[in-house]
């Protein structure tokens, strides 16, 4: 899993922790597509042992909770201790009482061989620095015939979301690139890419499809920018380089970017994923 040092700042920070709480509805509500697509993909039925990577604030581990009940249970692991302790809350708040949440590395899994019968990941593949150690591990603790099921980003000129914030970023300030901690989370955009490192981890039965799933803000476009700015990481020395100078500019910019997708009071973004699932 990308450790803090790999990037230069912390996932796990009091701020980011703190702008999960204050978005959290509008978070959930933009998300749940993604959410649902990869709860789908992995197909949780009742009565299975299900292990959630890089789970952050709980999705998809709340959800999978819900459909293994009764008698399965999720584990969700992340390195971010703030992401997790927002994850428990969560579950407490549902009631869910077949889920929890504990720090772990994804590369170095503290389970038996043949534990979990699915083992799943929102988002969290194109951040692992070890990405062949850490699928070797989640084979390693699947029961024969257990399944792997993940999502990531497709590129990013295919994403609404990022081409209409850090997109017009890129472009108001000449010179302006990626951060190197930003190309990781399309890194599996090519179709075949995520299946192959899959197929070289000794996983069978792989199934790859590309899919444009909602990606609804329920609030105005300048929300999101606000968010964007809160709580983003891998973007950060991006959006550090936006000066005073800059801030009223570009902020209009990208209020216009996203009003086109502007409906009823919501801002109606589309998101391109990869979904992978695979056999043991």
């Amino acid at each position: 899993m990308l450790r803090m040092s790999d990037i230069g700042f912390n996932w796990g920070s009091a701020r980011r922790a703190a702008s999960a709480q204050r978005w959290e509805r509008q978070s959930a509500a933009m998300g749940s597509g993604v959410t649902q697509a990869i709860v789908d993909a992995a197909e949780p039925a009742p009565g299975m042992q299900v292990l959630d990577l890089a789970c952050g604030t709980g999705a998809p581990a709340l959800q999978i909770a819900r459909r293994v009940s009764p008698g399965g249970r999720v584990i969700g692991i992340d390195l971010a201790a703030a992401a997790l302790e927002i994850a428990q809350h969560r579950a407490h708040e549902r009631n869910l009482d077949n889920v929890e949440f504990q720090q772990h590395d994804a590369q170095n899994l503290p389970f038996a061989d043949a534990t979990f019968d699915l083992v799943t990941s929102r988002f969290g593949l194109m951040f692992f620095s070890d990405l062949p150690r850490a699928l070797a591990d989640s084979r390693r603790v699947l029961r024969p015939g257990g399944r792997f099921a993940a999502i990531t980003w497709g590129t990013f000129e295919q994403q609404t979301y990022f081409r209409s914030t850090f997109g017009v970023v890129l472009r108001e300030l000449p010179g302006a690139e990626l951060p190197p901690a930003a190309g990781p989370i399309f890194k599996f955009g090519t179709p075949g890419t995520l299946s192959s490192v899959l197929q070289a981890a000794g996983f069978r039965d792989i199934r790859e499809q590309v899919m444009e799933v909602p990606w609804v803000w329920p609030g105005a476009p300048a929300e999101i920018w606000q968010y964007v700015q809160e709580s983003t990481v891998p973007f950060r020395p991006l959006i550090d380089l936006i000066t005073l100078n800059d801030r009223q500019r570009i902020e209009s910019r990208v209020v216009q970017e996203l009003s086109q997708y502007e409906r009823d009071g919501e801002v109606r973004m589309t998101a391109v994923v990869v979904i992978v699932t695979a056999a043991k």
